[in-house]
């Protein structure tokens, strides 16, 4: 047999699209050549598997090699192609039976000796070939994470020969079992903070409907304290949702750094971070921090010292849970759909309004200091919450008996669970052709809601995430329909804009 086909697959953001492997042995002068839009890494491919099989003591054919990546139109990268390229030829020249191949997938790199090394994306790898229904084969090393996908056969795999020998019958592998979940991250606790009643309320307004939240005040008086509260008060992430976190940091190599848990991802850039660091990007996109915080929080402290690029790549995501990354020869799209909270000084030196200490800064630098940030990035935050200075007293005095995380998330989770039987997505992410409908206003309420809209010169985005806001008080206090006091509240959310 001259001719074989071996499937593998590619990586395109966190989809694995199939590609087949196509070998053909014919006679002439021995050349290797792989056609198939192989990037420079995939090219020197040639090298490594001559290598490999060599040292192996297989045969290497002394003939006209050629190998195709299809489909053609589709951009190769990375050394993933290493391994189905070694078979490739060894099943076209004999070497190892055809039987078998077809139901498996390979996904490796290989090094000069024959053995398995660990490639990215090997979790979007285990998806798709779970739901081709085929065997997928990686390196020793990477099959605990693949494994971690629910009903998918992964084969792990130290060299070559081993795997041969699993192709020829000889020794078979065994189904890898799913690596073991690393320690979970300990998030800071809720009770640890002191005083802050009315921000801790928007905390756990935040948390409890999926809302974005800014902590505005002068600085020293707990707005990133408070920020690092909101996972911990979280309901757990489903399993669906916590494996394509972990898809997400497998496509950037960070799988080895994090578990895959129940537990929300806690993303905090430094204001000194780029587009493309937030984003993501490069000549070969990858996923940056707002989607490594899906499902989980982008916290962005110092809000306005970000660059205003920076700040108007969270417009789309914020909207659509999504982001779009176009390039030359790649276009990918990222989950993105994560809490925003965002903390900032009410001006240049911090001081504007606190009574303690006085401001040093001209209005024009107070005004130019909050046009850092856009209208429409702080139209789509829903809660702009004023973080006071404490009294040294208070600080001072012994522990007080403060609520811990764990009773606030319980209540959060009642609440979540209310949304998600009635809509089936939490409050922030209800669609404005349902919101009406949902929050069930009655007369009084709608008037008082249009009365403000006016008043407060509200967007008709603002009055919507009002009213998301609104229906998310409700669903804390167990009601059905949404009162003048849940509007009421939600519009003082929208009102508070002091730091902006």
């Amino acid at each position: 047999m001259e001719l074989s086909v071996i499937h593998s697959r590619a990586l395109a953001g966190i989809d694995a699209p199939p590609v087949r492997v196509e070998t053909h042995l014919a006679n002439g002068l021995p050349a290797f050549h792989i056609v198939g839009l192989p990037e420079t890494a995939v090219r020197e491919a040639k090298d490594r598997v001559r290598s490999a099989l060599l040292n192996s003591h297989f045969d290497f054919p002394d003939r006209r090699i050629t190998v195709n990546l299809a489909p053609a139109d589709l951009p190769k990268e990375g050394g993933r192609f290493d391994l189905p390229i070694a078979l490739g030829i060894l099943a076209a020249s004999g070497q190892v039976p055809l039987d078998l191949l077809g139901r498996h997938e390979f996904v490796s790199e290989l090094a000069l000796d024959g053995s398995l090394r660990p490639v990215p994306g090997v979790v979007a790898a285990a998806l798709a070939s779970r739901a081709a229904g085929r065997i997928l084969v990686v390196a020793q090393d990477s099959a605990g994470r693949a494994a971690i996908v629910p009903g998918a056969d992964v084969r792990g795999a130290a060299d070559i020969l081993t795997l041969c020998a699993h192709l020829n019958g000889a020794v078979p592998l065994d189904p890898t079992a799913a690596a073991p979940d690393t320690q979970p991250t300990a998030y800071p606790d809720l009770s640890e903070v002191v005083g802050q009643a009315p921000a801790k309320r928007a905390l756990e307004i935040a948390a409890s409907g999926g809302h974005h939240l800014l902590l505005h005040g002068p600085p020293g008086t707990g707005k990133s304290l408070l920020a690092s509260r909101l996972p911990g008060i979280l309901p757990e992430a489903e399993s669906e949702e916590a494996l394509t976190n972990f898809a997400l940091h497998d496509a950037q190599g960070l799988a080895g750094k994090v578990s895959i848990s129940p537990q929300r991802p806690f993303r905090a850039p430094h204001h000194s971070a780029s587009a493309a660091a937030l984003a993501g990007g490069g000549a070969r996109p990858r996923p940056g921090e707002i989607s490594l915080a899906h499902g989980g929080v982008l916290f962005l402290d110092e809000l306005p010292e970000f660059n205003r690029q920076c700040l108007e790549v969270l417009r789309e995501p914020l909207e659509t849970g999504s982001i779009t990354l176009s390039r030359a020869n790649h276009k990918v799209c990222y989950p993105a759909r994560f809490q925003l909270v965002a903390a900032m000084n009410p001006c240049p030196c911090g001081y504007l309004g606190d009574d303690s200490r006085h401001c040093r800064c001209h209005p024009d630098q107070v005004t130019r200091y909050r046009g850092r940030i856009s209208g429409p990035l702080l139209d789509r935050i829903d809660l702009h919450v004023p973080v006071a200075r404490l009294p040294p007293d208070m600080l001072l005095a012994p522990p007080r008996d403060e609520e811990c995380s764990a009773v606030v998330r319980d209540r959060v989770a009642r609440a979540r669970q209310r949304q998600l039987a009635r809509q089936g997505c939490a409050n922030n992410d209800l669609p404005s052709a349902r919101l009406l409908e949902v929050c069930a206003l009655e007369r009084d309420s709608q008037a008082q809601l249009a009365t403000a809209g006016e008043a407060l010169k509200l967007s008709g985005r603002g009055i919507h995430r009002a009213l998301r806001v609104a229906r998310t008080i409700a669903d804390m206090a167990g009601t059905e329909r949404v009162g003048a006091a849940h509007i009421g509240e939600a519009l003082a959310y929208r009102a508070e804009s002091g730091g902006a």
